[in-house]
């Protein structure tokens, strides 16, 4: 099966978009496909514990998130962490600071 990748760049500032984002990789993730999550931007204050996100009509973005962690990976950019002051440490388990060299390499397999 070939792998969805999926990139939020916003979160708090855009929340429809990033909740559309989680909503496609977590319904993708349920059909069986293999997804890829990459949070970028402000999208990364979710991979945060407590870094919730709700809007009416959707299922609050930590949920969506746990779905994609159950069966799929999450990434979060490492120049993204950077700037908002993240390490490893900071992040909610099975969730992984990754590169432009990770993001390409599974956009192409």
């Amino acid at each position: 099966m070939r792998r969805l990748v999926v990139k939020l760049t916003a979160g708090a500032d855009a929340p429809e978009r990033c909740l559309q984002g989680l909503t496609v990789a977590s319904v993708a993730v349920a059909a069986g496909a293999g997804v890829s999550l990459w949070l970028t931007g402000e999208s990364v204050r979710l991979a945060v514990p407590g870094g919730e996100l709700e809007l009416p009509e959707s299922p609050p973005a930590l949920a969506l998130l746990a779905g994609v962690l159950a069966g799929g990976t999450v990434q979060v950019c490492t120049q993204c962490a950077v700037r908002r002051g993240l390490t490893q440490g900071d992040l909610t388990a099975g969730i992984t600071i990754a590169g432009a060299a990770t993001f390409v390499e599974q956009a192409l397999e």
